[in-house]
């Protein structure tokens, strides 16, 4: 069964190279990985046996963060086959996985997303630990707890780009990722609600992705201007707020006004160095 794994990266080469690692032991191999490279013209190099196409793609004057949603697309308009998996650089697919995303798709098309788990901490250096150690560094997700599994449904609105399997023509279909979002937040709901517009289910398939371990803001105030702009373009086009959560976590700490019934989100202050440090958690997520 022929299909493209798609990833793309700025930085982060060791865990581009364990992703790798994942995809060449798998039970399933791809034809191709096609890896874009976001305003990182000289990557550090990465070894992989399978045939590896690398695209370089600089920022646009005019973006504001990484071109995550143009760096999808190209990935996909690239690929030479129908079937697409993308993988956030993060993720190491477990052995069977690659092959279960393409059964899910097959049997019911659409979006279908991996089951990522998280790396607690840090891998060691050396080789990428066997399916079963990393199983045991790792957490499953709390907010993904009651989906349900392997059948097609309508919760739309917890699909995440971290890992999931599409036909390229309904990837086309949809036009791609939007890239009306600058930087972080929001596109990743906007490509679910396209898809539920076409009809498109998402399937919640057990197909094990692990999350390699990194710090995150806990809300996301590294991101706080982009995260703002985003639920702003995203409101305006399907008519609700999107990361509602992060966007009340703003309004405890003063930094927006902000009503979820309503508009508009307004910014009071922007939050400072201070509280961004305050924010960095070395949790799995």
């Amino acid at each position: 069964m022929e299909f493209s794994v798609l990833v793309i990266a700025h930085g982060r080469a060791g865990h581009l190279q364990r992703l790798l690692d994942g995809v060449q032991r798998s039970t399933c191999r791809p034809q191709e990985v096609v890896v874009v490279y976001m305003d990182d013209p000289r990557p550090e190099p990465v070894a992989c046996t399978l045939g590896l196409r690398i695209i370089h793609l600089p920022s646009l004057p005019h973006e504001s963060g990484l071109p995550l949603a143009r760096a999808r697309n190209a990935a996909a308009y690239t690929a030479r086959s129908e079937r697409l998996v993308f993988l956030d650089v993060d993720c190491i697919p477990a052995q069977p996985a690659l092959s279960e995303l393409l059964e899910a798709l097959a049997e019911h098309r659409g979006l279908v997303m991996a089951e990522p788990r998280y790396l607690r901490q840090p891998l060691e250096s050396g080789p990428t630990p066997a399916d079963q150690r990393l199983a045991e560094l790792s957490v499953a997700h709390h907010a993904r707890a009651d989906l349900p599994r392997n059948t097609p449904c309508d919760h739309h609105e917890m699909f995440w780009s971290l890992g999931f399997a599409i036909h390229a023509r309904d990837f086309a279909r949809l036009g791609g990722f939007s890239t009306g979002y600058g930087g972080y937040g929001g596109e990743d709901t906007d490509f679910a609600l396209a898809a539920r517009a076409q009809d498109l289910a998402v399937t919640f398939s057990s197909a094990v992705i692990f999350h390699q371990h990194h710090g995150v803001y806990k809300p996301p105030l590294d991101h706080f201007a982009d995260i703002v702009q985003n639920a702003k373009i995203f409101r305006q086009r399907w008519g609700i707020w999107p990361m509602q959560g992060w966007l009340a976590s703003f309004q405890q700490l003063g930094l927006i006004n902000w009503n979820a019934e309503a508009e508009p989100l307004q910014i009071l202050r922007h939050p400072t160095v201070s509280e961004i440090e305050q924010a960095h958690s070395l949790e799995p997520y």
